[in-house]
């Protein structure tokens, strides 16, 4: 049972490494480790260059989805070079601008929300139909979400509907995939993270310890958890599950009455 996931000699497409706490590095290392080939796509060269030394000897790739032909160039490349027929792909990317501070939901400006969404959702749409050609009938197609799209978390502001259009997304295209293949899409519905991205957040840390309270254990999910949830989504034994959201939060969501919660707002209130 050494081999359970079975991913062994499987090729897969891991997008959005930006440093060692990212969740996709996570996936990517616990792939490797399970013999799997791991090809990587960073945005840029600029980010290619800053990862020489974690990504060294392994096959990179540069791919900005914010450009819908670098998205199509990726994928003849990576057929071009013999790594088809790819067994998966990881998909986990999020942007949003806040170079001018954080503004509440209704001074979203367009162009950011937009742009936020072509590279945190719909470049999931454009990764899959350039890469339908070159993916295992039985490819498995993972997104990186988040725990619950019914919170409306004050720092979060556009990001919230934007992850809700990547669910959707997902759903999607693995209704519209199933006409002719087998390949699955599913989301793991991450809870708070400590990652590079998350430290961009306005207010983050307090949210992030309010969180961990919330959970049964008291105690915030680790990058490996999420990722262990990505792997099983990834492999065969996860076959029967597809167009779905894998919530994995610890109980956070589920734990809103927590008794020390309930008994520090009464105290803060009087």
């Amino acid at each position: 049972m050494s081999d359970f996931l079975q991913l062994g000699g499987k090729t897969i497409l891991v997008f959005g490494v930006a440093n060692r706490k990212s969740v996709a590095w996570h996936v990517a290392q616990s792939l490797e480790a399970l013999g799997a080939r791991v090809l990587y796509s960073v945005r840029s060269d600029a980010r290619r260059k800053s990862l020489e030394t974690l990504l060294a000897g392994r096959p990179v790739y540069i791919c900005d989805v914010e450009r819908e032909e670098d998205v199509v160039r990726l994928a003849a490349d990576i057929a071009a070079a013999g790594h088809a027929p790819l067994h998966g792909i990881v998909h986990s990317i999020a942007f949003a601008n806040y170079s001018d501070g954080f503004k509440t939901f209704h001074e979203t400006q367009r162009k950011d929300f937009l742009q936020a969404t072509a590279i945190s959702a719909f470049s999931l749409v454009e990764i899959a139909r350039a890469f339908k050609p070159h993916l295992a009938r039985d490819a498995s197609v993972v997104t990186i979400g988040i725990s619950s799209l019914l919170v409306t978390p004050d720092n979060y502001g556009y990001m919230g509907p934007i992850k809700a259009a990547l669910e959707s997304c997902t759903r999607f295209l693995a209704k519209s995939f199933s006409a002719d293949t087998g390949v699955r899409f599913n989301v793991v519905g991450a809870g708070p993270l400590k990652t590079s991205a998350s430290a961009g957040i306005p207010g983050y840390l307090e949210s992030y310890l309010y969180a961990e309270k919330l959970t049964f254990r008291k105690r915030n999910l680790t990058t490996q958890e999420v990722a262990d949830a990505a792997l099983f989504l990834l492999s065969g034994r996860s076959s029967g599950i597809n167009g779905t959201t894998l919530v994995v939060d610890a109980g956070l969501g589920s734990n809103f009455f927590d008794k020390e919660i309930i008994r520090l707002a009464m105290r803060l209130e009087k």
